[in-house]
């Protein structure tokens, strides 16, 4: 009788997990971080000789497979896969069809916004190469996040734009914040003055809409939560009024993804809903996940907006909430 009952327990306990529609992580990591560009030529030398990147592989394609996977016809393009310590970023340049050109009075509460957090060992030493090299001011300089702010406190940032207009940001962590990686001595840290990508931010319109989509569809990890406001937040980020609840999540590897929900000030503007690949407001976060067909079926349930046709190149493409691209392949 009790091993009748345990076995009862055991299946009633089984059904109530499946029930629950718990599945396993669509994504494991994130490979990469990409953004349309106007010249890869151009591009290219910015990143590598501004920011020490290294390319490590171009292609160039075309065909009606990688239209079905981009959502935009007749396309031939080029992309430079390039790498700053662990992490990798994605340069594409459209040969045809071009885009539009970014908005000349884009800001950093607009919802198209996305940046790469580019980790520096010497935020004074990388201030002063980046004036050297005429980078593109985005905030009015380095600015140092108050002691009173518990999760920030300390951190040294600055945003500028490369030529593009794409906005950067160079990022250091004081000793007790950040990934260990950041603090290695400087005989472990080959790449000098920049070390690699923490992650990858974008603007959200809503914080639980954007943790269904990251978090409960695709699998990824809360891994801190701050509320920054005040005259540093607002320099940094050149929103005047600026107050921001920020969340980072994590997949199992590779760089971050942080919210950026503006409390204050109302006005950013959404996402346009015709913009395109190879538009040069186009970001696309590359993320690796065991299975392209079961994440397009879990994503078909949650309603979510395809820019792909279904699997394409073992891949899809899909919006998120706030119309922030991301593709998830197969390996």
């Amino acid at each position: 009788m009790q091993r009748r009952l345990f076995l009862v327990l055991v299946l009633f306990a089984g059904a109530v997990c499946s029930s629950a529609g718990e599945h396993p992580p669509l994504v494991s990591a994130v490979d990469s971080i990409g953004m349309t560009v106007s010249n890869l030529d151009r591009s290219v030398e910015f990143y590598s000789k501004v920011l020490s990147f290294e390319k490590v592989s171009e292609s160039e394609v075309d065909g009606s497979d990688y239209e079905h996977l981009e959502g935009v016809f007749g396309l031939r393009m080029r992309t430079a896969r390039m790498r700053l310590g662990d992490e990798f970023i994605e340069l594409t340049e459209f040969l045809a069809p071009r885009g539009h050109p970014t908005p000349v009075d884009s800001r950093a509460n607009d919802r198209w916004f996305q940046h790469i957090a580019i980790i520096t060992s010497d935020m004074d030493r990388a201030y002063k190469h980046l004036r050297e090299h005429r980078v593109e001011h985005a905030s009015s300089g380095p600015q140092r996040l108050p002691d009173w702010n518990r999760n920030a406190g300390g951190i040294q940032a600055f945003y500028f734009r490369d030529p593009d207009g794409h906005f950067l940001e160079v990022l250091a962590f004081p000793p007790e914040k950040g990934n260990t990686k950041w603090h290695r001595a400087p005989s472990q840290t080959p790449q000098g003055l920049f070390l690699g990508i923490d992650h990858t931010a974008i603007v959200i319109s809503d914080t639980d809409a954007s943790l269904r989509f990251y978090r409960d569809a695709l699998g990824l990890k809360i891994v801190g939560e701050s509320e920054n406001y005040g005259p540093e937040q607002e320099r940094l980020n050149n929103v005047f009024g600026a107050r921001l609840h920020i969340t980072s999540l994590r997949a199992a590897s590779g760089p971050g993804v942080e919210f950026l929900e503006y409390l204050a000030p109302a006005g950013g503007r959404p996402y346009p809903p015709e913009e395109q690949a190879n538009d040069l407001i186009h970001w696309q976060t590359k993320f690796l996940g065991p299975s392209a067909a079961q994440a397009e079926l879990e994503l078909r349930k949650a309603r979510s907006a395809f820019v792909s046709t279904g699997v394409v190149q073992r891949s899809i493409i899909v919006r998120d909430p706030d119309g922030h691209a991301i593709q998830i392949t197969q390996p």
